[in-house]
């Protein structure tokens, strides 16, 4: 009889393509896959390190495994696992912890599934974590995350990606190519490029330090893939972003009008404390440039509030330079201390109310420019790619330039790309159309 394992998945899109990945080596070796809410045999857990709160969730998610059933094996793999195995292995009910490389074989540590009375742990140096492992996603049949990079050669004060997912490394050109036309011949209407620091890759794609190709390289071949009716670029650091591939999008078959690039402050100071590659100048730069060959263009930003030595003048820096600047929306951290970072040693600590004051303060801000930027698109014609979620009797979708649109539920929309024109905002925020053509091919 065939055993069933569930997935649960903390953190971002690249942990989303390798927990898919993952799976597909237990449906390899004669596994069923199950709903983490249903009984299963084993429960792999993805953790992710990159706030304090993915951390408390660990412990809570593994209880609600045991609840289904108290005698599963219960996996961690991931980020988290690599950085602190211990402190997972000594989770009650965690039978099994692997790290950055190990993860991908975990067929292989798994005996009997029979429970451990302890948790056994097999996680490498990071050092070791030099080689490349390809992966996508496939779970949800609108969109997929493919992986085309990994790790990180960058030494920002803040971060513990480095430690957890080792150095640069990319995919070769042909795996990325071949792992789209798999994507496209399953009917998937959209990828999205993920990886650490995808603006990086070409490093370490034959196993070398060089750059055998380029992020332009890459982003002008996967626009030549038959089938793929869209291109998301992730996240892509500012400094790795260049005029050339603003101008490629702008050009493009499949790839789509909206990016997302980190600023983490707008105050320089504080970028140099957190030796960021860039000054606020050059993030101005390329917002600008985006706008000028793309005026529809979707600009997402990622900041940080409350770093070490953050001053009330330093925020309202960053808080003027936002809402001065030409973006649609904010993905807002509150600055949490992590081990063996530079920032956890500075001076100047934020006290967590005044984190959290401000945290609100840049919220409140982004959902003003979310609004703005939903306002200006009403009465253009955009083009849906609508999900497959039946949300209290509500289907929902989003524009080539990410503006989140919701019609009544209708099956026949779902995964089908629509042609539509933007009417009015909703009372929730998101935006009515009405329905111009269907493509033909959906």
């Amino acid at each position: 009889m065939k055993k069933n394992v569930a997935f649960y998945t903390l953190g971002c899109k690249l942990n989303f393509s390798e927990t898919s990945t993952i799976a597909r080596t237990f449906k390899d070796e004669g596994f069923n896959r199950v709903d983490f809410s249903e009984k299963a045999d084993i429960y792999v857990i993805n953790t992710c390190s990159v706030t304090e709160n993915a951390d408390k969730r660990f412990k809570t998610i593994v209880k609600q495994a045991q609840k289904v059933n108290p005698d599963a094996f219960v996996a961690a793999v991931g980020c988290y696992a690599q950085l602190k195995p211990q402190e997972l292995a000594d989770v009650h009910g965690v039978d099994l912890v692997l790290g950055a490389t190990e993860k991908f074989k975990i067929t292989d540590y798994i005996n009997d599934l029979s429970k451990n009375d302890y948790g056994e742990v097999h996680s490498c140096e990071i050092e070791d974590a030099d080689f490349y492992v390809g992966s996508y996603s496939i779970g949800d049949r609108t969109r997929a995350f493919l992986k085309v990079q990994d790790g990180c050669d960058y030494k920002c004060t803040y971060c513990t990606i480095p430690l957890a997912r080792g150095i640069s490394r990319s995919d070769t050109m042909d795996n990325v190519l071949k792992n789209a036309r798999e994507i496209s011949e399953k009917n998937i209407k959209e990828i999205v490029l993920t990886g650490v620091n995808i603006g990086d890759y070409g490093k370490g794609e034959f196993g070398n330090k060089k750059h055998e190709h380029t992020f332009l390289d890459l982003v002008t071949e996967l626009d030549k893939v038959e089938g793929i009716e869209r291109l998301r670029i992730s996240s892509i650091e500012p400094n790795l972003l260049k005029n050339e591939t603003i101008d490629l999008v702008s050009k493009s078959r499949a790839f789509v009008p909206h990016f997302h690039v980190p600023l983490q402050s707008g105050s320089n100071t504080i970028l140099k404390k957190m030796k960021r590659r860039y000054m606020r100048e050059l993030y101005l730069d390329r917002v600008k440039k985006i706008k000028e060959v793309m005026p529809h263009a979707c600009i997402g930003v990622d900041v940080i509030v409350g770093f070490p030595g953050e001053t009330d003048e330093h925020f309202l820096d960053t808080y003027n330079f936002l809402n001065e600047l030409d973006i649609s929306y904010l993905h807002v951290f509150t600055y949490s201390e992590r081990d063996n970072t530079e920032a956890a040693e500075m001076d100047g600590v934020v006290p967590k109310n005044i984190r959290t004051k401000r945290s609100k303060m840049l919220r409140g801000l982004s959902v003003k420019k979310r609004r703005a930027f939903y306002e200006s698109q009403i009465g253009t014609s955009r083009t849906v790619l609508f999900e497959s979620e039946n949300k209290e009797g509500y289907i929902y979708g989003f524009t080539e330039n990410y503006v989140k649109v919701k019609a009544p539920w209708n099956p026949e929309l779902v995964n089908t790309l629509n042609k539509v024109k933007l009417t009015k905002i909703d009372e929730d925020g998101l935006v009515r159309f009405d329905f111009v053509e269907t493509f033909a091919g959906n």
